[in-house]
């Protein structure tokens, strides 16, 4: 996908995915810059621009996700099956079943026993 950034004095004014207007001055081409990242332990900062190269750099950084924090996602989204049931049967109360729900509510516990019984990335990687 191409980028284009207008540049005004030092400072990144516009930033678009469709070519500019003819007849704008201050537009360059960009280029996003990402660096790798390990997936499910880092993800993408903000960005930043470096306005002293052609094309402009759009730069990402990185951090680090904590095995505290991803053991909460992990936890969410095993209880996702769960909640949407849920939500189904509270729309249309005829629906409702029970046991059905008692089921999908049993089977999120030993996931979620799981998962909170990891203490690195390793493990909760294991999981997936």
């Amino acid at each position: 996908m191409s980028l284009y950034v207008r540049i005004v004095g030092d400072w990144v004014e516009d930033c678009w995915d469709t070519p500019p207007p003819e007849g704008q001055e201050g537009w360059k081409n960009a280029i996003e810059v990402r660096p790798a990242i390990i997936p499910h332990r880092q993800g993408y900062t903000a960005h930043t621009f470096d306005i002293s190269k052609d094309p402009v750099e759009i730069v990402y950084g990185t951090f680090d996700i904590l095995v505290d924090d991803r053991k909460t996602s992990m936890k969410q989204n095993a209880g996702f099956a769960f909640n949407t049931l849920l939500q189904q049967m509270a729309n249309n109360p005829d629906n409702y079943d029970a046991a059905a729900l008692q089921i999908a509510k049993d089977a999120i516990a030993p996931k979620q026993a799981a998962i909170d019984a990891c203490t690195t990335h390793d493990e909760l990687d294991a999981l997936m």
